[in-house]
């Protein structure tokens, strides 16, 4: 298969010094990192984020751990499909994974960490596979409707509703990936960072991933991906038997202290850290601790 990166990885690679790996899903690639050897522990990443922003989970755990982490279809270094070719639904989604995760064959139980939309994409998947899962680490994502009956944020509302302003601020002005780099992190990144960040998202064409995960937001009953989150709402306690651990970035301008608190209503006995210094990019912000954290976790399960 011929593969063609949507950008040049090249000025990124003392951040990002991984090999990369292709899946052909029905003649899209679909990217992923696979490093390391012994227990398996998959990583997904939300919007506007990719690969990259594990890249900290990778170089700390890959010594003793194989790290597989998937570029969702039209982010990182995975293909730039159209509305023709890709369905850009929660569905497609997990399909995706599904597709990547047969293709590995993976023998061994799988530990799983999720981060904003990975964490949907993760638990659909996670409870269709539950003889699979070893455990899960939560970083600032949502498995269920907004708790507390909350409404979408601003910033998102817009995106999601008012298609005559979002269509051009996003593709055109790469409002929702350039606005993450100062609302998202609670610190300030530095410049090579915060190029790789937005550097999959360079063209009109290239953000598009970026506008459809926020307009897949369901909403009402009708919207294609209400069911599947629906479902995951009202099954995410068949979970309760495998280990679960929160850690959270206190000051998320999205998945704020709500979305914390629910998670600890839905599963009391998951050890919890609050990281009082960190945003939404929690992994960006104290990459050092949560590493940590994760590290003990999975020791100690």
């Amino acid at each position: 298969m011929k593969k063609n990166p949507p950008f040049d990885i090249t000025p990124f690679r003392e951040l990002y010094p991984f090999k990369s790996n292709y899946l052909d899903i029905d003649g899209l690639q679909y990217h992923y990192l696979d490093e390391g050897s012994g227990p398996p522990v998959l990583m997904l990443h939300g919007n506007p984020t990719w690969s990259f922003y594990y890249r900290s989970l990778v170089k700390g755990l890959s010594p003793s751990m194989r790290c597989i982490v998937p570029d969702h279809m039209g982010c990182g270094l995975s293909a730039r499909p159209g509305t023709k070719d890709y369905g850009f639904h929660l569905e497609d989604r997990v399909n995706d994974l599904q597709r990547l995760m047969d293709h590995l064959a993976l023998t061994e139980k799988i530990s799983l960490v999720v981060h904003d939309w990975g964490g949907m994409i993760g638990m659909a998947w996670a409870l269709r596979n539950l003889e699979n899962i070893r455990r899960v680490v939560i970083l600032n994502t949502a498995g269920f409707f907004p708790p507390t009956a909350k409404g979408l944020p601003l910033r998102l509302w817009l995106i999601r509703h008012l298609r005559f302003f979002a269509v051009p601020a996003v593709l055109f002005g790469n409002v929702f990936a350039r606005a993450a780099l100062s609302m998202a992190p609670r610190k300030r990144l530095l410049p090579d960072v915060k190029a790789a960040l937005v550097a999959p998202y360079n063209s009109t064409h290239n953000r598009l991933a970026t506008l459809k995960f926020v307009q897949d937001i369901p909403v009402h009953p009708n919207d294609p991906s209400y069911a599947i989150v629906k479902s995951v709402d009202e099954n995410l306690h068949q979970l309760r038997s495998v280990p679960m651990m929160l850690c959270w970035g206190k000051h998320d301008f999205v998945f704020d202290l709500d979305y914390y608190k629910e998670w600890r209503r839905r599963f009391p006995e998951a050890p919890t850290h609050l990281l009082e210094e960190a945003g939404h990019y929690l992994l960006e912000d104290e990459p050092e601790k949560a590493l940590a954290l994760v590290q003990e976790f999975f020791q100690n399960t």
